[in-house]
């Protein structure tokens, strides 16, 4: 596999606060022990050529894709656009939609997933968890069904 760079950067929309991006399925959203090349490394190296800034250029990370998802990223140019849109996930005024593909037609074409999770810090993992554990923060997935073909169904996630 050839490395990803700043020249494969897919751009969707930037101003001076915000770039948004495209993630390609398997590239880190930040860098992590594979020592892989990583998205807010590619996107500062993207601006650090672009308008030809010395030294590292500032992206804030506002939030993270797994590894093996492809999607759409926010990232902030500025420190001040990263608080405010950090602000806005905690406050529940950000909202991640996505597609999925699954093997096989489900029995319940729509529905909500309620769990808490919590993140263990020694293994950089989440855990499903009781409601009661200590730190576990609520995590709600909205899902329907789109379309089945071949075995496969499209859903809809939020």
């Amino acid at each position: 596999m050839t490395e990803f760079t700043s020249k494969d950067l897919t751009v969707l929309y930037e101003d001076n606060h915000v770039i948004v991006v495209v993630k390609p399925c398997n590239i880190p959203s930040q860098g992590d022990d594979s020592n892989d090349k990583d998205m807010l490394t590619v996107v500062k190296e993207y601006i650090k050529e672009k308008y030809n800034k010395p030294g590292e250029a500032y992206v804030g990370l506002v939030h993270r894709l797994d590894r093996p998802t492809g999607g759409v990223m926010v990232f902030a140019k500025t420190s001040k656009a990263a608080a405010r849109l950090s602000e806005d996930i905690r406050n529940g005024n950000f909202e991640k939609k996505y597609l999925c593909v699954t093997c096989g037609v489900p029995n319940q074409k729509q529905g909500e997933l309620k769990h808490y999770l919590k993140k263990n810090q020694a293994k950089n993992t989440v855990q499903i968890v009781p409601q009661a554990t200590e730190g576990a923060k609520l995590a709600v997935l909205d899902y329907s069904f789109v379309q089945e073909v071949k075995g496969f169904s499209l859903f809809k996630i939020q």
